[in-house]
């Protein structure tokens, strides 16, 4: 497979990942005063925990630079003559 050839690191995207890591895990320090003045009870702590949790995954994929093949992937399974494995 080329998966190789599809992946390059880029030192912004690693900042950029970085950035989001930090504050997914500002999030899940402070969930509860979180959710409680932004989130106006609507929503559960556990909730809010939650989205920094996913927060700190997408960051990690960022800091990877991991995004772009697995948008490659999904775009060869939407179109596989245009994206070639």
């Amino acid at each position: 497979m080329l998966i190789t050839a599809i992946w390059t690191f880029s030192w912004g995207w690693f900042f950029a990942g970085f950035v989001c890591l930090v504050a997914g895990a500002f999030i899940i320090k402070f969930h509860q005063a979180i959710a409680n003045n932004l989130a106006s009870g609507l929503a559960s702590y556990e909730k809010v925990k939650l989205f920094g949790l996913i927060t700190c995954i997408v960051g990690l994929v960022f800091i990877t630079n991991l995004h772009s093949v697995i948008l490659y992937l999904i775009m060869h399974f939407i179109v596989p003559n245009k994206f070639p494995l």
